[in-house]
């Protein structure tokens, strides 16, 4: 992309041009989406003596960055396991009367992650903090968000209720997999977008007459606002049956993708079983241009063998929302930091300002 730079402590993780960006501002952490905001409040004080950030396990180099973005370190603490698998957490410096973040994907494993979120929760609730938010850029769970069938579990809702109970007091997620989980806390949910830095990668690019597609009905919604960021770019919908849990059936496109280049876009790529079907079919309908983006990588299962299988996908582009090792890379893939965004949002609830302004 043009005047981007790749971070050389992260190797394939891009952030974008950092013209104007304020010297407070690490410049790997920074890209143009928050620039403008942040150089209108470089000249304010910053006052971050009660502000505090905490890495549970599950991203630790996520955290960093974060932390880098904002000036603040992530904050000491021992996570340590007994011989029976039991977790012991300590926070190890003064918490009392903090605005206390805790960062943490609930990632796989993630019973593991998510367990460990909690008690770091307790750890800061009985240590005094003035407010606890649980930043969680991957929410696991997500996908049990009603009930389609008797005797069913609503997990995304009994996640809801467990960080609740254990005494956050708010939640900042990105990207759920449905927007109604905002509904299942009784505490104020904070819900951005990784949308605006997969535009900002695109935007560099001369990709010719573009069609944004949809790789189901469900995610019509998402793939039409993110279509009006790409310039209006017209929309199409890929007609989908799915037989089992993880197993899709691609039937059939609507709308016109011969000739264009078709940006695939969703969520998450768990198996990529749903998306591979999706550009095969995108492919046999003349697409002649085939790209995948979605904001978590969870790349389960025989995922790394569908997306990097030859002439599917030009690029698959991701955050770095969920770590990836260097095992689950493959040529096609492109990583995003979207370690300003969240750092740019825990900023502002910590200065009660507004959050939603960062996406007008």
């Amino acid at each position: 992309m043009e005047g981007s730079v790749i971070d050389r402590a992260r190797p394939g993780i891009r952030v974008a041009s950092t013209i104007g960006v304020p010297p407070f501002a690490p410049a790997a952490a920074v890209t143009s989406f928050l620039t403008a905001e942040r150089v209108d409040q470089a000249h304010v004080g910053h006052d971050t003596r009660r502000l505090r950030l905490f890495s549970g396990t599950a991203n630790q180099a996520l955290a960093r960055e974060i932390g880098a973005y904002l000036g603040v370190p992530d904050g000491p603490r021992v996570i340590k396991r007994f011989a029976d698998g039991e977790l012991y957490i300590q926070i190890q410096e003064s918490i009392r009367g903090c605005d206390v973040f805790l960062i943490q994907p609930t990632c796989a494993p993630v019973n593991d992650h998510l367990m460990e979120l909690l008690v770091m929760v307790d750890a800061c609730k009985r240590a005094s903090a003035r407010q606890i938010t649980a930043v969680i850029p991957y929410y696991g769970y997500a996908r049990a968000d009603r009930k389609t069938a008797g005797r069913e579990s609503i997990t995304a809702k009994l996640v809801a209720n467990l960080l609740t109970v254990s005494g956050v007091d708010r939640v900042l997620a990105m990207d759920l997999h449905s927007a109604q989980i905002q509904g299942y806390f009784d505490i104020p949910c904070d819900h951005i977008y990784g949308s605006p830095v997969l535009v900002d990668y695109l935007a560099g690019r001369d990709f010719g007459d573009v069609v944004v597609v949809s790789p189901d009905v469900g995610g019509v919604a998402r793939a039409r606002a993110f279509a009006k960021q790409m310039k209006d770019a017209p929309l199409a919908i890929i007609d989908k049956r799915r037989s089992g849990h993880n197993v899709a059936e691609s039937l059939t496109v609507i709308g016109d993708v011969a000739g264009k280049t078709a940006i695939l876009i969703d969520d998450m790529i768990d198996t990529g079983g749903t998306i591979c079907a999706g550009a095969r079919l995108l492919r046999e309908n003349g697409a002649t241009r085939v790209l995948a983006c979605a904001t978590h990588p969870v790349f389960s299962g025989p995922a790394i063998e569908r997306l990097s299988a030859p002439g599917l996908f030009e690029e698959v582009i991701v955050t770095n929302s969920i770590p990836l090792s260097d095992d689950r890379r493959f040529p096609q893939l492109q990583v995003l930091s979207v370690a300003n965004m969240l750092g740019e949002a825990i900023w502002r609830i910590h200065d009660e300002s507004s959050v939603s302004s960062m996406f007008r």
